[in-house]
C-alpha cells in the first residue's frame, strides 16, 4: 500500500488534496497546527490515516515530521502544501517578516528533512506546492512573490543535487493560480479556482510525475504570456487589487 505524507492538511487544498489519496485506498499522514482538525480528518478510517501536530516555523518540525512518518510506516509521496501570503501594500515589515518565515525557513526545513529521507530510503517522490506568484514580482505581494520564486529555484537546486548524487528522488514543483482558499480571504480575483478542483488537478500532476504543473491549464497560458512581458512594462501595469 502507497504512503502519501501532506504538511498542511488541515484546510484548503493540502485538506482535499489528503481526501483524494484516503479515497484511492493511499496510506494517508496528514500535519497541520490544528489538532481538532487533525482528529476530525482520522476519524475517517483511523486504520489508514495517521495524524501529527505540526509547526513547520517550529524548531521542532522535522522532527515531528519523521514521527509522523514512522506513524505511517515510510513515505513514497511527500507534499508540502502549507503557506502563507497576505497583500501589504504597505509594506508593514512584521507582514513581509512572518510570510518569510513560514515560506523559507518552514520551506527549508520541511523540504531537506523530506529529501533527507528519501535520500537514505533510496527514492521517493517529493513534490511543494508554490504558486504562479513565483513568475513575476506582485507589487501588492512582495514578500509572498519573493518566497515563492526562492521555492521555485530552491526545488530546481534539490533537482540537479538529487543528479549530482545520483538519487532516485522525483520532484513536482506545483503552480496553482488564484484559489479560494483563507490565504485569499474575502477579495475577488478573476479565474478563482475552488479548492477541490485545484485537488484533482495536483493529483493528476502528481500521477504524471510532471516536474513542474501550472494548475489550472487558463493559468498555465497566462503565464506563459506573462514571461513574455518585459521588465520596464510589468513595473507599471496596474496589478493592485484592494478588493
Amino acid at each position: 500500500m502507497k504512503r502519501v505524507v501532506i504538511v498542511g492538511a488541515t484546510s484548503g487544498i493540502g485538506y482535499e488534496v489528503a481526501k483524494i489519496y484516503f479515497e484511492r485506498g493511499w496510506r494517508v499522514g496528514v500535519a497541520g497546527r490544528r489538532e481538532s482538525a487533525l482528529q476530525e480528518f482520522r476519524s475517517l478510517a483511523p486504520d489508514k490515516i495517521e495524524i501529527e501536530s505540526l509547526d513547520v516555523t517550529a524548531i521542532d518540525g522535522a522532527e515531528k515530521l519523521q514521527r509522523l512518518i514512522e506513524k505511517l510506516g515510510g513515505m513514497d509521496l511527500f507534499l508540502l502544501s502549507s503557506g502563507v501570503g497576505n497583500q501589504n501594500i504597505s509594506l508593514n515589515p512584521e507582514i513581509e517578516i512572518n510570510t518569510a518565515k513560514t515560506n523559507v525557513e518552514g520551506f527549508i526545513r520541511m523540504v531537506t528533512s523530506a529529501f533527507n529521507y528519501f535520500k537514505v530510503q533510496g527514492g521517493g517522490h517529493l513534490a511543494v506546492i508554490s504558486s504562479i506568484a513565483g513568475t513575476k514580482g506582485l507589487g501588492s505581494a512582495p514578500a509572498y512573490s519573493a518566497t515563492k520564486r526562492f521555492q521555485n529555484t530552491y526545488i530546481d537546486a534539490l533537482a540537479q543535487l538529487n543528479h549530482l548524487e545520483k538519487l532516485n528522488i522525483r520532484f513536482t514543483d506545483i503552480r496553482p493560480g488564484f484559489a479560494a482558499t483563507a490565504l485569499l480571504k474575502d477579495r475577488k480575483y478573476p479565474l478563482l479556482m475552488q479548492t477541490d478542483h485545484v485537488a484533482r488537478c495536483i493529483v493528476k500532476a502528481l500521477d504524471r510525475k510532471k516536474r513542474v504543473a501550472v494548475i489550472d491549464f487558463r493559468y498555465a497560458i497566462l503565464v506563459f504570456f506573462w514571461k513574455l512581458i518585459p521588465r520596464w512594462l510589468w513595473e507599471i501595469l496596474p496589478v493592485r487589487n484592494d478588493k
